[in-house]
């Protein structure tokens, strides 16, 4: 499971800050995102997502807030196979409507693969390049997030700011740097994203 580090501290902030609606977590690790989502008025649910079972397995367990469902994703793969009428133990009149969110919370895995690498941390390592698992992300975003909806999305100057940065115009979105912040060796980045 991924330890929040300065990267998650850093969109936790704006998590808590600018989440709204029906929030989507995306690779929720130990679940700060989500819980932070859920400290804000305007949201009414989240769905945190992990390709780890034993993450959700944690999540599951250790998190009791009755606006967060966890379930186990591969980005957006299961996504709409749910019902979201267990969420607040409300039904929903229009279950397709859950596929759409507000906004999407996204500390991707963003380190380039190094060549010797044994072990392959799917927490840690976005592709070999780094930024194989953020074109995945935005390949599919725009059909998930509502019209005015929001993206917030932290990454390294170790992926390239600019590679990141044509992902998410050639994707159909635009974008606003909320912070920076150095670390040793690279510069986190906080991102606000919307449709075009």
């Amino acid at each position: 499971m991924y330890q929040p580090a300065e990267d998650s501290l850093l969109l936790e902030k704006y998590s808590e800050e600018l989440s709204k609606g029906n929030v989507l977590d995306m690779g929720t690790g130990l679940g700060i995102q989500a819980i932070a989502a859920a400290k804000n008025r305007t949201v009414t649910n989240i769905i945190a997502t992990d390709i780890d079972k034993e993450t959700i397995s944690y999540c599951k367990r250790n998190i009791k807030n009755k606006k967060i469902k966890f379930i186990i994703s591969d980005l957006f793969s299961s996504i709409g196979k749910f019902d979201m009428s267990e969420i607040n133990g409300k039904i929903s009149e229009h279950p397709k409507k859950s596929q759409f969110f507000d906004t999407i919370i996204f500390n991707p895995p963003y380190l380039p693969e190094e060549k010797d690498l044994k072990i392959k941390d799917k927490a840690l390592y976005g592709g070999k390049q780094g930024i194989e698992l953020i074109e995945r992300f935005f390949l599919q975003a725009r059909k998930y997030l509502n019209k005015n909806g929001i993206v917030l999305m932290v990454f390294s100057s170790i992926t390239g700011k600019s590679k990141v940065n044509n992902i998410i115009k050639k994707s159909g979105f635009k974008f606003k740097e909320l912070d920076k912040q150095h670390i040793f060796f690279e510069d986190i980045y906080a991102y606000e994203i919307k449709k075009r």
